[in-house]
């Protein structure tokens, strides 16, 4: 038990010497996460809305969302660490919402995938329709936290020092 205290303090230790470069690789993976909420809105949400999409992604295009999607795994959890550490100073509730609103997309990876979003518009499938808004509005949950991700990113390159520790750069 002492050595994975000892690691964990380690692991801490280096992750604040090293803020600004884990803020920015976080705030890089996430804000990926854009193009596939770009993609969501205008292919599969507005053909079952308007009954058309707004574009249609095909080749290599499809193939860089793909690319896209892949990252959300190491996203989220580089994003987690952010809030995990800003709850090390203390329970404050906006990293608890912003871990839950995290932690939600899990869901939408491993149950309701972009796959049956877009075969709810165009066939059955065997889960219900308004389950592919649900995993829609779990994929949402993820700009408030891309924008306060972001917005740590210019904070911690505004502040003095080489790498400001993350309590100095939340306050």
């Amino acid at each position: 038990m002492k050595t994975l205290r000892a690691a964990l303090r380690g692991f801490w230790a280096w992750y604040e010497r090293h803020y600004k470069l884990n803020i920015t690789i976080a705030a890089v993976l996430f804000g990926l996460q854009l193009v596939h909420l770009v993609w969501l809105t205008g292919q599969p949400l507005a053909d079952r809305i308007l009954g058309d999409p707004l574009f249609e992604v095909d080749g290599p295009l499809r193939w860089l969302i793909i690319l896209v999607d892949y990252t959300e795994i190491p996203a989220l959890l580089s994003v987690s660490l952010v809030y995990v550490h800003e709850l090390r100073g203390g329970i404050s509730w906006k990293p608890v919402l912003y871990l839950a609103f995290l932690n939600s997309q899990w869901l939408h990876i491993f149950w309701i995938t972009d796959e049956f979003v877009v075969a709810s518009g165009n066939e059955r499938t065997a889960l219900p329709a308004w389950l592919a808004y649900v995993a829609l509005l779990i994929d949402y949950l993820e700009l408030p936290v891309i924008w306060d991700t972001v917005r740590r990113v210019a904070r911690s390159f505004r502040t003095r020092g080489l790498e400001p520790s993350a309590r100095e750069e939340v306050t």
